[in-house]
């Protein structure tokens, strides 16, 4: 008889994560929990998982490029990634490294377990236009990741200072999910 399936969850807040283990749980899914890059690769040497639940944003960590390396480690693995501040740009990107689905938290554990089940569906990104303070971090955000996270080539790319551009970046450091 084989093991029932457990999820993987990558997320730096170690709350939210036990709430959704515990969530999980309740509804027959065990998880097991990280808290960094390192830590599910090990994880994922030892065991497999059926499903992932990716956070972007993990201390400084980009889940973005960490998705491919954990596919890498296991191509039958179906990663959610799950973010706080959504934007297109992130979520275009997600779905190009091998995420299955994309959704903006909060959320709630139906919405994070049919998120897994509807993998057909466009991902849940916000409908309205974006304010021109969005576009501009959407666009950095996208050369940012154009250029793996080096902070120097982006700014050069943008014809910014770099300086400038850690400012912007640390002013709302989420922008490098």
């Amino acid at each position: 008889m084989s093991e029932p399936a457990t999820w993987l969850l990558i997320d730096d807040d170690e709350t939210f994560m036990q709430v959704l283990q515990r969530s999980l749980l309740r509804r027959g899914i065990s998880a097991d929990c990280v808290t960094n890059g390192n830590d599910a690769l090990a994880l994922l040497a030892s065991r497999r998982f059926s499903k992932c639940v990716l956070d972007l944003n993990l201390a400084g960590e980009s889940g973005l490029q960490l998705l491919p390396v954990l596919l890498d480690q296991q191509p039958d693995l179906d990663i959610l990634v799950l973010t706080g501040y959504g934007s297109i740009a992130s979520a275009v990107e997600a779905m190009r490294r091998g995420a299955v689905n994309y959704l903006c938290k909060p959320v709630a554990v139906d919405q994070l377990v049919a998120g897994f089940e509807r993998l057909d569906q466009v991902p849940d990104v916000r409908k309205e236009p974006p304010s021109v303070e969005e576009m501009e971090r959407e666009h950095i955000q996208r050369v940012l990741n154009e250029h793996d996270g080096n902070i120097s080539a982006t700014a050069r790319a943008l014809n910014m200072h770099r300086r400038t551009l850690q400012r912007k970046l640390q002013k709302h450091s989420r922008w490098r999910e």
